[in-house]
């Protein structure tokens, strides 16, 4: 399969997708009586100034190479977020960024030491396709299956998706597990037809219907440090701040560290996670 023919088969259902979500009071059009195109395909072609003939070709993933102007008319005439919208200039060419490299086989002697100097503050490393490669003392207090998983299934994702441990673990799991999920899609972007990519999202829609219904919507979302809300069995509620940072020299690597939230009492209780 050519390189280019994943990246035009993402567009073309993203595109439909959110096309679908569009309501005519949306796009500034009042209902006429006439019949339409059925989605407003008609009326987002003409808003954004290209052809119904050309714009339906896109939403086929036909090729065709859309100009950078053209995807930024369709991301304002779909109401796109700026995450949306960076998606698509992404699966065009359109967005100027350093390729991706092949992640390392194993965690990095110095980045293991960084994350191990966090001491309270559990911590993780993933590489591209969410492989969880290191972790501190902190974090197996958090999470004591990540060392005892198989390594074939260490994955952030599918983890979330399929251990019960991490469904109590997260307070508010039907939220986190859909935000992690359209994160990992947009990062992701042509590359889930990839042949790891492609295997864990094939396990995972075979084993849970959350995330199926959750991947169908082709939604996405970039990466922005927020709260999380943990049960841990011993510590108690945590309320921990999510970070995420990426090496200079292994940038493909990014590491995720859990701080305490500010005004919580949470700082008081990760000593009692690790000791």
């Amino acid at each position: 399969m050519p390189a280019e023919e994943p990246a035009r088969t993402e567009l073309a259902d993203f595109l439909r997708t959110r096309r679908r979500h569009i309501a005519p009071s949306q796009v500034g059009l009042q209902a006429t009586g006439q019949r339409r195109t059925p989605g407003l395909r008609r009326e987002v072609s003409l808003l954004s100034g290209v052809s119904l003939t050309w714009y339906t070709w896109l939403e086929q993933g036909r090729d065709i190479k859309p100009s950078r102007q053209v995807m930024d008319a369709l991301a304002r005439t779909l109401r796109m977020s700026t995450a949306e919208h960076a998606y698509v200039l992404r699966l065009t060419d359109h967005a100027t960024e350093a390729p991706l490299q092949r992640h390392a086989a194993a965690m990095p002697a110095h980045a293991q030491r960084l994350i191990d100097a966090l001491e309270t503050s559990p911590a993780y490393a993933i590489t591209p396709c969410w492989s969880i490669l290191g972790w501190n003392r902190a974090y197996a207090a958090l999470y004591p299956n990540v060392a005892t998983v198989p390594a074939a299934d260490r994955n952030l994702l599918w983890l979330v998706f399929t251990d019960p441990y991490v469904r109590e673990l997260l307070v508010d799991w039907r939220t986190d597990s859909r935000r992690f999920l359209t994160q990992f899609r947009a990062e992701a972007g042509s590359r889930v037809h990839e042949p790891t990519f492609a295997a864990l999202i094939q396990r995972l829609h075979k084993v849970s219907e959350h995330f199926r219904v959750g991947w169908a919507s082709h939604d996405v979302d970039q990466f922005a440090s927020t709260q999380r809300r943990f049960q841990h069995p011993r510590a108690g509620t945590l309320v921990l701040e999510h970070h995420r940072l990426a090496l200079s020299d292994h940038p493909d690597l990014h590491l995720v560290i859990y701080t305490a939230a500010p005004g919580s009492d949470t700082a008081r209780r990760l000593p009692e996670l690790i000791g």
